[in-house]
């Protein structure tokens, strides 16, 4: 196939894919889910909601050799389908949200002298449970419902850890600058009320939970921070991480409510691997994602909420990188559907008031260090993604491109270093001409 068919062939799946409202049959073993009495998924946002999933849309729409080519392109190397149990496909129609399955194993090279260290990762994002204008109360438990219910089909597909979005609790209510009732969801880490949930889910399963939470530290008089908590597999707390970087662009108030983390990249060890979490706007800054790999990170989840007006064509692009750059597994998980407040609000940009910050994408995937990544959740509702992964290939993928034999540590170090430095001059090289003080030779 010339590379002129190849091209058009894409550019004609990207076109079909704008008019797709919603596939509701199955692909292979997904479990897709239906938009059909969800209120919190805006109908028809500009387009937003007209697309389910870029993968899908390709694979639908392109002739099967095309698709192939692009999906080595996009995707790298082909995750294969898991099986999905009944009572999980059952689960999922009943309670309405998607379930897709991926093993990478398969791309792993067998060792002589290390056993495969295969672990099933279990992304979940959802919507909110109920209206923002219900009390705190019925907001969380109705969310904490479905967080259950996913987490009871993750059990059963064997995952053994599970990552939930960021400030997973609560609506993303930051975009209001408003502190009631907001600041009500805020909790202790180690025994607010959504960790002492999930630690008898983790100890029932034998699972690891991450649970990123609006943290309230009573220790340091009451503070609010954008917190991920991590309770291991027998239904103990291990520890916390705080967001480092806020952002203050659009209807992302942050700062209103908290400020950057002070507790660094630490990287929690457990029976299932090494974790990190970046948290949300921290996958913008690729210092970021390297910390967590110096301190020994395996899997990295970047727990999110993010809308599709402000960052979407980044999405697919950050984890994969980052996975490729530090030689990790990143789960990338987003928040989906579309929240509305009590109260309009404005974003600085001229534009009207409103109640809405606009339409999380979901999309939640996985990405290999090999530069493969899963297909993705959804952009349009709740979903469970499993993914299967061998730790093995981290060490194999550095062996093979040495990214971190080469990475010239001592040099980055030194420029920083003179960076932040008050006397720091850049070092630029300028062309003696843009000053006039070049002069041609004379010809003969």
């Amino acid at each position: 196939m010339s590379k002129h068919n190849l091209w058009s062939g894409v550019v004609l799946a990207t076109a079909a894919a704008m008019m797709i409202l919603m596939i509701h049959t199955s692909l292979a073993e997904e479990v897709m889910i239906d938009l059909e009495g969800n209120p919190h998924i805006k109908p028809n946002d500009q387009g937003m909601t007209s697309l389910s999933t870029v993968y899908d849309a390709l694979k639908t729409h392109l002739p099967e050799q095309t698709f192939a080519q692009v999906r080595r392109i996009l995707y790298g190397n082909e995750w294969k389908s898991l099986s999905i149990p009944e009572q999980v496909r059952s689960s999922a129609v009943k309670n309405k949200f998607e379930v897709r399955a991926y093993s990478m194993i398969h791309n792993v090279a067998k060792e002589q002298s290390r056993p495969p260290r295969i672990v099933r990762l279990g992304l979940i994002q959802n919507a909110i449970g109920a209206n923002t204008t219900e009390p705190v109360d019925v907001q969380y438990k109705a969310i904490e419902e479905k967080i259950e219910r996913m987490i009871d089909a993750a059990a059963l597909m064997g995952v053994n850890v599970v990552g939930l979005q960021e400030a997973w609790t609560m609506p993303f209510a930051f975009c209001t600058r408003e502190k009631q009732p907001w600041m009500e969801f805020a909790e202790e880490a180690e025994t607010g009320r959504s960790t002492l949930f999930l630690r008898k889910l983790a100890k029932k399963y034998n699972m690891v939970i991450v649970s990123p939470i609006l943290e309230r530290d009573s220790e340091h008089n009451d503070v609010i921070w954008n917190t991920a908590v991590v309770i291991g597999n027998r239904g103990n707390y291990i520890g916390k991480v705080r967001k480092n970087h806020i952002p203050r662009v659009g209807d992302f108030n942050e700062a209103t409510y908290y400020l950057e983390g002070n507790l660094g990249h630490p990287v929690f060890e457990t029976q299932f691997g090494r974790i990190g979490i970046n948290i949300c706007y921290g996958r913008h800054i690729p210092l970021n994602w390297q910390s967590y790999g110096l301190n020994g990170a395996e899997i990295v989840f970047n727990p999110s909420a993010t809308v599709g007006g402000l960052s979407e064509p980044m999405w697919p692009i950050e984890g994969r990188n980052a996975a490729i750059a530090n030689s990790y597994f990143v789960a990338s998980i987003n928040r989906v559907g579309t929240e509305y407040f009590p109260n309009e609000f404005t974003s600085a940009d001229g534009k009207p008031a409103h109640k809405d910050f606009g339409h999380f994408y979901g999309s939640s995937y996985v990405s290999a260090p090999d530069a493969s990544r899963s297909p993705e959740l959804t952009r349009l509702g709740d979903g469970l993604l499993v993914a299967e992964i061998d730790l093995n290939l981290n060490r194999q993928v550095k062996d093979k491109w040495m990214f971190q034999s080469t990475s010239r540590y001592e040099m980055y170090a030194k420029e920083l270093n003179d960076f932040i430095k008050p006397t720091f001059k850049r070092q630029i090289v300028r062309d003696p001409s843009l000053n006039g003080a070049f002069e041609e030779e004379p010809t003969e």
